[in-house]
Formats: structure tokens, sequence, C-alpha cells
């Protein structure tokens, strides 16, 4: 007799060619309307399922969890971020958390290159003088920004991500320096020419922009402190395209507030998708949707990355991508 399929439970809408492909492979539970699980439907799920597939909207944290029912056997998680589950929990539990990485590295560079480009350059409030009419024609000291060429870039986080900003950045002739929990490799480095600094506190003082790409732990969360931001110089650009909590964003919007910093360019908030009404109403600052990823190429991957996990584990072995308390 053919093997039951897994019934997986999936929290959001995902791109057609991966839903049909779950279809074929196991009994599915789509989300059709693409609704933001509530918690409760979170414990509901968590109960009935045997595979649950959740995104960063999703808090799995002990509560979830302590509804899980005996068949619940794995977390496939749509995204490459855990910090909205508790893996620890799961972990004891005996339920397993995968997740997608590697997929998203090249789009995400992509967009935090944009923003690099678009906070100095004031793109978005010259965007916003078209279309509001008030544009009323060229002239030599009109909307002037500054080059990036020749300006120094502090990567904070320099994983995949980071070394894919690294790459990019140096086409447009910024140099390269990085703080990570771990020193790359000589030969990384070198293919880089970039620059590591142990201290954070002594790379932050020496940069023109600032780059965020580290993930949200405990260990991370507000490591641009009140106190670390004050180090930056009054010209220094702060991109952001990691998470929101890796930045004391009220410190944030003091310092841009009193114009203590050049600008900003955010694709991730402490709050989200509450956003403070204050980034709102300032022209030194690029806001975008929580979008660095967001590319059909970059979602199918990702879908295909869950669809391996979850198929790998149905058939009794260990899926590629488990995550760890310990990696976390």
């Amino acid at each position: 007799m053919p093997q039951t399929k897994p019934l997986v439970v999936v929290t959001r809408k995902l791109p057609d060619a991966i839903e049909t492909r779950m279809m074929e492979l196991f009994n599915v539970r789509l989300n059709i309307d693409d609704h933001p699980f509530t918690r409760d439907e979170l414990c509901q799920a968590a109960a009935e399922a045997d595979v649950l597939v959740p995104t960063v909207t999703d808090r799995i944290d002990s509560g979830v969890l302590s509804h899980a029912g005996e068949k619940l056997r794995l977390i496939a998680n749509f995204g490459t971020g855990v910090d909205h589950i508790d893996v620890a929990s799961a972990h004891q539990r005996g339920v397993a958390v995968t997740n997608t990485p590697d997929v998203l590295s090249e789009d995400t560079a992509d967009m935090t290159m944009a923003l690099i480009l678009a906070v100095p350059r004031r793109v978005a409030e010259g965007e916003r003088m078209i279309r509001e009419g008030t544009w009323s024609g060229w002239s030599p000291t009109h909307m002037l920004g500054h080059r990036i060429w020749g300006k120094r870039l502090g990567i904070v986080g320099m994983g995949r991500i980071g070394q894919a900003v690294a790459r990019r950045a140096r086409g447009f002739g910024m140099t390269i320096h990085y703080h990570n929990r771990r020193r790359l490799h000589e030969s990384v480095e070198q293919e880089l020419e970039a620059t590591y600094w142990e201290s954070l506190d002594q790379m932050l003082a020496r940069m023109d922009v600032i780059s965020v790409h580290c993930p949200h732990t405990p260990a991370t969360y507000h490591l641009l402190s009140a106190r670390r931001l004050a180090l930056l110089r009054p010209h220094a650009y702060v991109v952001n395209t990691a998470r929101g909590e890796v930045i004391d964003e009220n410190a944030l919007v003091r310092m841009l507030a009193k114009n203590q910093l050049g600008g900003a360019g955010l694709d991730v908030f402490e709050h989200e998708p509450a956003v403070n009404p204050k980034l709102i109403a300032m022209n030194n600052v690029v806001l975008l949707p929580h979008m660095g990823s967001a590319t059909l190429e970059g979602r199918v991957d990702m879908g295909e990355k869950v669809l391996i996990n979850i198929k790998t584990f149905a058939d009794g072995h260990k899926p590629p991508d488990r995550v760890l308390p310990n990696m976390v």
C-alpha cells in the first residue's frame, strides 16, 4: 500500500509552481487568501500538522509549540532567518526545524546596493518632487547629494550577503571594511580587498556608509545601540536589509531628526509592519517594505528548498537545511 502523505500546513501564499508541486507530493492545506495566521490559527496548525511551513510573519514560540500534537515533526521555514521560531523549544519536543539558506544572497545584495546609491543621491526625495509637481527645473545647486565613489563601506556581518554586497560596492569604487564574529580567510579578504576590524566600535567611527547583514539573535539585539550609533560620523549613512531589531530604531530616529547622520536606507524595521511615523516624515531616509529578497526567482528557489527539506524528512532522512539550537 502507498505510504500516507504527510499533512503539510502552509501559513502564507507561496508561488504557484511551488504550491502545485506541494499538492502533488503531500497532503497540503494552503492559505489561499494569504492572510497572516492569527495565534489561534498557528496553534491549531501545530496541533494538526505533520509539517508546518511558516514564514517570518509567524511567531512560533513555546506557547504555540505547546499545542503541537504528536504528529508534528518538522517546521520547514520558508525563509533563511529563524528568529521568529523558538528552535530550542522545538528541538526539546523532537520537532526538527529547517530553513532556506544560500538562495537570497544576490537578491538582497542588489537591494542593499540600491539603497547605498539611493540615500546619498536623494533618489526618493527627487522622485517625490516629480510626483508632487514641485520641481521647477534644473539649477547648479539643486538637490545636491554625495558621490559614493571613494567612500568607505563598513559591513556588519560578512556572511554570504555581506560578501555579495562587498563585490558590488567595489564596482562602484568603494573601499570595503567589515566586522564579523570570525575573520574571513585571507584569500577571501584579498579577493574583496576587505579590511577586517576586530572592534566594531573602531570601524563605525571611521566609515562613510554602514550596511547591516547579521541575523537577529539575542547577541545582536540592538547591536547598533544608541552608544554605537553616536560613534558614527555626522555625514555617515546607515543601511539595513537584515533585521530591524539589530538597530536601536528610536536612537536612530533621534539622530536623524537632529541631522547627526547623513541619512538611512531601511528595508526592515524593529516593530514591523509598524513603521515609526517620524521616519515616514523624514526626507533623509529611504523606506522599503521588507522587499530585499522579493524576486520571483528567489521565492521559487526558497520554495524548492522547502520541498527538498520536507521530502527528505518524509523519506526518513536528515533534511539538508536543518537548524539546531546552537546555530541560532
